[in-house]
Protein backbone atom coordinates (compact mmCIF):
# COMPACT_ATOMS: atom_id res chain seq x y z
CA UNK A 1 0.00 0.00 0.00
CA UNK A 2 1.39 3.65 -0.89
CA UNK A 3 1.83 6.22 1.40
CA UNK A 4 -1.55 8.62 1.60
CA UNK A 5 -1.63 11.77 -0.10
CA UNK A 6 -3.33 15.02 -0.17
CA UNK A 7 -5.65 16.60 -3.08
CA UNK A 8 -7.55 19.83 -3.31
CA UNK A 9 -10.87 20.01 -5.18
CA UNK A 10 -13.18 22.66 -5.82
CA UNK A 11 -16.53 22.72 -3.99
CA UNK A 12 -19.04 25.11 -5.07
CA UNK A 13 -16.79 28.13 -4.69
CA UNK A 14 -14.19 26.85 -2.31
CA UNK A 15 -11.69 24.45 -2.15
CA UNK A 16 -11.66 21.30 0.07
CA UNK A 17 -8.36 19.38 0.92
CA UNK A 18 -9.09 15.57 1.39
CA UNK A 19 -6.62 12.80 2.04
CA UNK A 20 -6.23 9.89 -0.21
CA UNK A 21 -5.20 6.58 0.66
CA UNK A 22 -4.63 4.01 -1.80
CA UNK A 23 -5.99 0.49 -0.66
CA UNK A 24 -4.85 -1.14 -3.53
CA UNK A 25 -4.52 -0.85 -7.27
CA UNK A 26 -7.82 1.43 -8.55
CA UNK A 27 -9.17 1.86 -5.54
CA UNK A 28 -8.76 4.62 -3.03
CA UNK A 29 -10.30 6.11 0.34
CA UNK A 30 -10.93 9.41 0.23
CA UNK A 31 -10.74 10.72 4.15
CA UNK A 32 -11.90 14.18 5.22
CA UNK A 33 -10.89 15.65 8.95
CA UNK A 34 -9.42 12.45 9.61
CA UNK A 35 -12.62 10.04 9.06
CA UNK A 36 -13.35 8.19 6.08
CA UNK A 37 -16.32 9.70 4.11
CA UNK A 38 -16.03 6.71 1.33
CA UNK A 39 -14.14 5.66 -1.75
CA UNK A 40 -13.24 5.87 -5.30
CA UNK A 41 -12.21 3.52 -7.64
CA UNK A 42 -10.93 3.39 -11.65
CA UNK A 43 -13.22 1.18 -13.52
CA UNK A 44 -13.78 0.84 -17.38
CA UNK A 45 -12.23 4.02 -17.65
CA UNK A 46 -14.30 6.17 -15.34
CA UNK A 47 -13.98 6.80 -11.87
CA UNK A 48 -16.76 5.43 -9.60
CA UNK A 49 -17.92 6.33 -5.97
CA UNK A 50 -17.96 3.56 -3.41
CA UNK A 51 -20.44 4.09 -0.70
CA UNK A 52 -19.25 3.90 3.05
CA UNK A 53 -21.25 0.38 3.58
CA UNK A 54 -19.41 -1.19 0.77
CA UNK A 55 -16.08 -0.62 2.31
CA UNK A 56 -13.93 -1.96 4.98
CA UNK A 57 -12.97 1.07 7.00
CA UNK A 58 -10.23 -0.47 9.05
CA UNK A 59 -8.92 1.32 12.19
CA UNK A 60 -9.63 4.67 10.84
CA UNK A 61 -12.65 6.53 11.92
CA UNK A 62 -15.88 7.25 10.07
CA UNK A 63 -16.11 10.91 8.88
CA UNK A 64 -18.67 12.46 11.08
CA UNK A 65 -20.42 15.87 9.62
CA UNK A 66 -19.68 18.91 11.76
CA UNK A 67 -23.09 20.76 11.84
CA UNK A 68 -21.61 24.36 13.22
CA UNK A 69 -18.20 25.28 12.45
CA UNK A 70 -15.96 26.39 9.32
CA UNK A 71 -15.56 23.17 7.57
CA UNK A 72 -17.34 22.68 4.08
CA UNK A 73 -20.16 19.88 4.27
CA UNK A 74 -18.55 18.01 1.78
CA UNK A 75 -21.18 15.01 -0.41
CA UNK A 76 -19.63 12.28 -2.12
CA UNK A 77 -21.58 12.45 -5.51
CA UNK A 78 -20.58 11.38 -9.24
CA UNK A 79 -19.39 15.55 -9.90
CA UNK A 80 -17.37 15.19 -6.52
CA UNK A 81 -15.97 11.66 -7.35
CA UNK A 82 -15.22 12.74 -10.96
CA UNK A 83 -12.99 15.32 -9.14
CA UNK A 84 -11.29 13.60 -6.95
CA UNK A 85 -10.34 10.86 -10.04
CA UNK A 86 -9.17 13.46 -11.57
CA UNK A 87 -6.92 15.11 -9.06
CA UNK A 88 -5.56 11.04 -7.96
CA UNK A 89 -4.66 10.93 -11.74
CA UNK A 90 -2.72 14.06 -11.43
CA UNK A 91 -0.93 13.24 -8.43
CA UNK A 92 0.00 9.55 -9.78
CA UNK A 93 1.39 10.50 -13.08
CA UNK A 94 4.19 12.81 -11.04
Amino acid sequence: MKEAFNIKVGYGEKEVTLTILQVKENYFKVIYFGGVMGGVTFNGGEWDLVEIEEMEIGDLPLYEPELKGERLQVILNEATVDAIGEEIESYLSH
